[in-house]
Protein backbone atom coordinates (compact mmCIF):
# COMPACT_ATOMS: atom_id res chain seq x y z
CA UNK A 1 0.00 0.00 0.00
CA UNK A 2 1.33 3.57 -0.93
CA UNK A 3 -0.08 7.00 0.02
CA UNK A 4 -0.72 8.35 -2.92
CA UNK A 5 -1.68 11.91 -1.69
CA UNK A 6 1.86 12.04 0.91
CA UNK A 7 3.31 11.59 -3.05
CA UNK A 8 1.76 13.90 -4.30
CA UNK A 9 2.83 16.14 -1.65
CA UNK A 10 6.13 15.35 -1.92
CA UNK A 11 6.85 16.24 -5.70
CA UNK A 12 4.25 19.25 -5.75
CA UNK A 13 6.10 21.58 -2.89
CA UNK A 14 9.42 21.97 -4.77
CA UNK A 15 6.74 23.04 -8.31
CA UNK A 16 4.43 24.98 -6.34
CA UNK A 17 7.62 27.06 -4.73
CA UNK A 18 9.15 27.27 -8.24
CA UNK A 19 5.95 29.23 -9.07
CA UNK A 20 6.97 32.08 -7.50
CA UNK A 21 9.87 32.67 -9.59
CA UNK A 22 8.65 31.80 -12.84
CA UNK A 23 6.05 33.67 -14.76
CA UNK A 24 4.42 33.64 -18.43
CA UNK A 25 4.23 30.46 -20.33
CA UNK A 26 6.40 28.82 -18.10
CA UNK A 27 4.04 29.16 -14.75
CA UNK A 28 1.41 28.44 -16.85
CA UNK A 29 2.92 24.52 -17.34
CA UNK A 30 4.21 24.26 -14.32
CA UNK A 31 0.42 25.11 -12.91
CA UNK A 32 -1.08 22.64 -15.59
CA UNK A 33 1.77 20.23 -14.67
CA UNK A 34 0.57 20.03 -11.06
CA UNK A 35 -2.78 20.26 -12.32
CA UNK A 36 -2.63 17.38 -14.51
CA UNK A 37 -0.85 15.53 -11.05
CA UNK A 38 -4.00 16.16 -8.88
CA UNK A 39 -6.28 15.02 -11.63
CA UNK A 40 -4.44 11.85 -11.27
CA UNK A 41 -4.92 11.28 -7.89
CA UNK A 42 -8.76 11.85 -8.02
CA UNK A 43 -8.99 9.71 -11.19
CA UNK A 44 -7.22 6.77 -9.21
CA UNK A 45 -9.82 7.52 -6.21
CA UNK A 46 -13.06 7.30 -8.46
CA UNK A 47 -12.33 4.42 -9.93
CA UNK A 48 -10.98 2.56 -6.75
CA UNK A 49 -14.61 3.94 -5.27
CA UNK A 50 -16.50 2.71 -7.80
CA UNK A 51 -14.80 -0.49 -8.81
CA UNK A 52 -15.05 -2.03 -5.23
CA UNK A 53 -18.62 -1.08 -4.89
CA UNK A 54 -19.46 -2.86 -7.85
CA UNK A 55 -17.08 -5.71 -7.36
CA UNK A 56 -15.18 -5.15 -10.51
CA UNK A 57 -11.49 -6.93 -10.86
CA UNK A 58 -8.46 -5.15 -10.94
CA UNK A 59 -8.51 -5.91 -15.05
CA UNK A 60 -12.51 -5.07 -15.34
CA UNK A 61 -11.77 -2.09 -13.61
CA UNK A 62 -8.54 -1.14 -16.38
CA UNK A 63 -10.33 -2.08 -19.13
CA UNK A 64 -13.70 -0.76 -18.43
CA UNK A 65 -13.64 1.67 -16.15
CA UNK A 66 -10.25 3.60 -15.73
CA UNK A 67 -10.53 4.83 -19.31
CA UNK A 68 -13.72 6.62 -19.05
CA UNK A 69 -12.87 8.09 -15.65
CA UNK A 70 -9.19 8.98 -16.40
CA UNK A 71 -10.07 10.90 -19.38
CA UNK A 72 -13.73 12.46 -18.13
CA UNK A 73 -11.00 13.65 -15.87
CA UNK A 74 -8.76 15.47 -18.33
CA UNK A 75 -11.52 16.74 -19.82
CA UNK A 76 -12.46 18.86 -17.08
CA UNK A 77 -9.14 21.20 -17.20
CA UNK A 78 -9.51 21.35 -20.97
CA UNK A 79 -13.00 22.18 -21.00
CA UNK A 80 -11.95 25.19 -18.82
CA UNK A 81 -9.03 26.29 -20.78
CA UNK A 82 -11.49 26.38 -23.93
CA UNK A 83 -14.45 27.56 -22.88
CA UNK A 84 -13.52 30.25 -19.87
CA UNK A 85 -9.53 31.42 -20.43
CA UNK A 86 -9.53 30.83 -24.23
CA UNK A 87 -6.26 30.95 -24.85
CA UNK A 88 -3.84 31.27 -27.90
CA UNK A 89 -3.50 27.61 -30.20
CA UNK A 90 0.04 27.17 -29.42
CA UNK A 91 -0.92 27.88 -25.31
CA UNK A 92 -4.02 25.73 -25.67
CA UNK A 93 -1.93 22.73 -26.60
CA UNK A 94 1.03 23.99 -24.37
CA UNK A 95 -1.57 23.54 -21.43
CA UNK A 96 -3.05 20.49 -22.66
CA UNK A 97 0.41 18.63 -22.94
CA UNK A 98 1.51 20.03 -19.21
CA UNK A 99 -1.20 18.32 -18.08
CA UNK A 100 -0.94 14.90 -19.34
CA UNK A 101 2.65 14.97 -18.48
CA UNK A 102 1.55 15.70 -14.91
CA UNK A 103 -1.37 12.72 -15.04
CA UNK A 104 1.99 10.48 -16.40
CA UNK A 105 4.15 11.48 -14.22
CA UNK A 106 2.46 11.15 -11.20
CA UNK A 107 0.97 7.87 -12.39
CA UNK A 108 4.53 6.50 -12.96
CA UNK A 109 5.94 7.19 -9.73
CA UNK A 110 3.20 5.87 -7.78
CA UNK A 111 3.31 2.50 -9.94
CA UNK A 112 7.46 2.63 -8.90
CA UNK A 113 6.71 2.96 -5.74
CA UNK A 114 4.32 -0.30 -5.74
CA UNK A 115 6.35 -2.78 -7.98
CA UNK A 116 9.78 -1.60 -7.51
CA UNK A 117 12.14 -0.37 -10.01
CA UNK A 118 14.53 -2.67 -10.41
CA UNK A 119 13.55 -3.90 -14.26
CA UNK A 120 15.52 -0.89 -16.13
CA UNK A 121 13.56 -2.16 -19.24
CA UNK A 122 10.89 -2.86 -18.10
CA UNK A 123 10.35 0.99 -16.49
CA UNK A 124 11.67 1.91 -19.80
CA UNK A 125 8.92 0.68 -21.69
CA UNK A 126 6.37 1.87 -19.24
CA UNK A 127 7.88 5.13 -19.62
CA UNK A 128 7.30 5.11 -23.57
CA UNK A 129 4.14 3.24 -23.43
CA UNK A 130 1.66 4.49 -20.69
CA UNK A 131 3.59 7.74 -20.03
CA UNK A 132 3.22 8.80 -23.76
CA UNK A 133 -0.47 7.39 -23.77
CA UNK A 134 -1.68 10.00 -21.14
CA UNK A 135 0.00 12.60 -23.48
CA UNK A 136 -1.21 11.35 -26.98
CA UNK A 137 -4.80 10.93 -25.59
CA UNK A 138 -4.78 14.61 -23.99
CA UNK A 139 -3.50 16.24 -27.14
CA UNK A 140 -5.24 14.32 -29.60
CA UNK A 141 -8.25 15.55 -27.54
CA UNK A 142 -6.89 19.04 -27.62
CA UNK A 143 -6.28 18.87 -31.45
CA UNK A 144 -9.76 17.93 -31.82
CA UNK A 145 -11.27 20.75 -29.92
CA UNK A 146 -9.37 23.14 -32.12
CA UNK A 147 -10.08 21.47 -35.07
CA UNK A 148 -13.74 22.30 -34.04
CA UNK A 149 -13.10 26.06 -32.48
CA UNK A 150 -12.18 26.40 -36.29
CA UNK A 151 -14.85 24.95 -38.24
CA UNK A 152 -17.31 26.41 -35.68
CA UNK A 153 -18.56 23.39 -34.80
CA UNK A 154 -17.63 23.28 -31.00
CA UNK A 155 -20.57 22.09 -28.77
CA UNK A 156 -21.59 19.35 -26.63
CA UNK A 157 -21.86 16.89 -29.29
CA UNK A 158 -17.98 17.89 -30.51
CA UNK A 159 -16.72 17.34 -26.85
CA UNK A 160 -18.75 14.11 -26.72
CA UNK A 161 -17.10 12.67 -29.91
CA UNK A 162 -13.56 13.83 -28.66
CA UNK A 163 -13.91 12.40 -25.53
CA UNK A 164 -14.83 8.83 -26.74
CA UNK A 165 -12.05 9.03 -28.93
CA UNK A 166 -9.20 9.30 -26.11
CA UNK A 167 -11.53 6.76 -24.06
CA UNK A 168 -11.39 3.89 -26.91
CA UNK A 169 -7.69 4.57 -27.19
CA UNK A 170 -7.00 4.36 -23.72
CA UNK A 171 -9.16 1.42 -23.39
CA UNK A 172 -7.40 -0.45 -26.68
CA UNK A 173 -4.69 0.50 -25.19
CA UNK A 174 -5.02 -1.22 -21.65
CA UNK A 175 -6.82 -4.38 -23.56
CA UNK A 176 -3.54 -4.95 -25.44
CA UNK A 177 -1.26 -4.63 -22.26
CA UNK A 178 -3.42 -6.72 -19.99
CA UNK A 179 -2.11 -9.99 -21.38
CA UNK A 180 1.59 -10.57 -23.09
CA UNK A 181 2.43 -11.81 -25.44
CA UNK A 182 2.09 -10.45 -29.21
CA UNK A 183 -0.87 -8.19 -28.04
CA UNK A 184 1.12 -6.61 -25.37
CA UNK A 185 3.66 -5.90 -27.86
CA UNK A 186 1.17 -3.95 -30.37
CA UNK A 187 -0.39 -2.02 -27.01
CA UNK A 188 3.27 -0.81 -26.46
CA UNK A 189 4.27 0.35 -29.30
CA UNK A 190 0.99 2.37 -29.86
CA UNK A 191 1.41 5.31 -27.55
CA UNK A 192 4.92 6.33 -29.61
CA UNK A 193 3.14 5.81 -32.83
CA UNK A 194 0.52 7.14 -32.48
CA UNK A 195 2.98 10.24 -30.45
CA UNK A 196 5.00 10.07 -33.96
CA UNK A 197 1.84 10.61 -35.65
CA UNK A 198 0.17 13.19 -33.95
CA UNK A 199 2.85 15.08 -34.47
CA UNK A 200 3.41 15.03 -37.92
CA UNK A 201 -0.22 16.24 -38.15
CA UNK A 202 0.64 19.09 -35.88
CA UNK A 203 3.64 19.91 -37.51
CA UNK A 204 1.65 20.02 -40.77
CA UNK A 205 -1.62 21.54 -39.86
CA UNK A 206 -0.14 24.58 -37.50
CA UNK A 207 3.57 24.77 -38.01
CA UNK A 208 3.64 28.18 -36.26
CA UNK A 209 2.38 26.34 -32.96
CA UNK A 210 5.52 24.64 -32.21
CA UNK A 211 7.76 27.23 -33.07
CA UNK A 212 8.81 29.38 -29.87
Amino acid sequence: MIYAENILICIAIPLIVSLLFVKGEVRRYLASFLLGMGVCLLSAYISSFIGDSIGMTYDETSVFLSPVIEELMKLLPLSFFAILIVPKERSFTMLSVAVGAGFATFENCCYILTSGAENLGYILIRGLAVGVMHIVSILALSMWFLMAKRLKVFNFSSICVGVSIAMIFHALYNLLVSRPGISSILGFIMPPFTASLLFIIFKRVSPNSIEE
